[in-house]
């Protein structure tokens, strides 16, 4: 099935990518896609955007070559007590919410400890997903974490970036493989990210697809099938 979506991308105003927001949508329409989720990074990421950047997002408009966007963020998850760096208030005005752990913004605990921060920002209303769950460097349960994601009805990420050979995160491959095994057990839905910082990676899964054949994934925990089966777990769309 052709993906329809990509959640998880950067614009300029992240301080690390190359490209506007216009330019990335440009980028989305030509590859066909229907949702493109902009989650620039929160303030805490060194060179980021700050607080107002997101309150003036209203501006911006929610369809640009024909493509619906999402706005939103890619908060820091700031230590084991799941703190983020976006006021609760902020994070309830975003379209979308993504909540990863880097290590400019966190030092990594210890499996329980990264597993506990976990399940605290899960249980936090206006998070959507968990961005890039895989890296080795925040050791995770992951049994603990799917349950948990599925208890609050939320979306785990399998991140294309952390596959790449290039990428400074640690064991994906084998963790991503341990977490869908327990997707599928729990029923889970994922949502595959480029995690794209330049638009030619827009809507770009080539490390994910064959992980999700060797794990014979079903194609409906796929959010990226399906704009319709994306909407209830996004803020945008929640009544």
């Amino acid at each position: 099935m052709k993906s329809v979506l990509d959640l998880h991308t950067h614009t300029i105003a992240s301080g690390h990518a190359y490209c506007s927001l216009r330019e990335m949508a440009r980028a989305a329409s030509d590859k066909g896609l229907e949702i493109l989720g902009i989650t620039e990074h929160a303030p805490m990421m060194p060179g980021s955007c700050q607080r107002f950047y997101f309150h003036n997002l209203k501006v911006v408009p929610r369809n640009l070559y024909g493509v619906e966007l999402l706005l939103g963020t890619e908060v820091n998850i700031m230590d084991i007590q799941g703190n983020l760096d976006l006021a609760q208030k902020d994070l309830q005005e975003l379209d979308l919410v993504i909540a990863s752990m880097h290590t400019p913004c966190m030092k990594p605990g210890t499996l329980e400890e990264n597993t506990g921060a976990y399940q605290r920002v899960l249980a936090n209303p206006a998070v959507n997903i968990i961005g890039h769950p895989d890296d080795g460097r925040f050791p995770v349960d992951y049994r603990t974490l799917v349950r948990t994601a599925a208890d609050y009805g939320k979306v785990l990420e399998v991140n294309n970036h952390s596959l790449d050979p290039e990428c400074a995160r640690q064991n994906a491959r084998e963790h991503d493989l341990e977490m869908l095994c327990y997707c599928k057990e729990y029923h889970v839905p994922i949502v595959m990210s480029s995690d794209a910082h330049f638009d030619t990676l827009i809507g770009e899964f080539p490390n994910i697809y064959p992980l999700l054949k060797e794990a014979d994934f079903p194609e409906e925990l796929v959010l990226n099938y399906s704009a319709e089966r994306l909407k209830p777990y996004v803020n945008r769309f929640k009544s």
